[in-house]
């Protein structure tokens, strides 16, 4: 059993936001295989087969609320997750397969990071940025994308769907070779 976990924030205005590239992501998944979410564990999730799919409805700062119920409810090690998520350091269009690290500033990932006990979990960041400081990081991540922007995103999040999927059965020097990279 494998989870793939998209952060981000539950509000529709959130939607197209630097913060929810994680639920875009996961949804392009869910809609791909035609895969309906219900409202469980805090989040909404879908079980299809031995794959779990879960957006936090937690908001971002508090998602490990959410991951720790699944991991406790389907006995899940913390390297059977995949954590979908932005990155304000990386460029958009880049995605970055990690296999554990350190919260890097992201407070989902924080959160995770102390209801698992563990940094040990599959990640799959995606670029958002670079962000340079010149203005506040909150708005900076809250910040709708510019038409221009969101139209590299949707191409970034296909590939970013496709990772996430192979993730459940290659091996992860292959996905990081294949996918560690800016792609637009």
């Amino acid at each position: 059993m494998k989870a793939i976990i998209g952060l981000g924030n539950p509000e529709t205005k959130y939607n197209s936001t630097r913060h929810n590239i994680g639920f875009m992501v996961v949804n392009k998944i869910l809609y791909s295989k035609d895969i309906r979410l219900c409202e469980k564990f805090k989040s909404f999730f879908a079980k299809k087969d031995d794959l779990i799919f879960l957006l936090p409805l937690t908001y971002m700062n508090l998602s490990g609320e959410a991951v720790i119920q699944i991991v406790n409810f389907y006995k899940l090690k913390p390297q059977d997750i995949l954590v979908i998520y932005d990155d304000i350091s990386l460029d958009m269009g880049t995605l970055r397969f990690r296999k554990d690290g350190s919260d890097g500033g992201h407070n989902g990932i924080k959160s995770i990071i102390k209801h698992l006990s563990s940094k040990d979990f599959n990640r799959l960041k995606v670029g958002v940025g670079p962000y340079k400081g010149d203005m506040d990081l909150a708005n900076f991540v809250l910040q709708k994308f510019t038409k221009e922007e969101n139209e590299k995103m949707e191409k970034t999040a296909e590939i970013a769907k496709d990772a996430a999927l192979d993730w459940v059965s290659t091996d992860f020097e292959h996905l990081q070779s294949k996918y560690n990279k800016k792609w637009f």
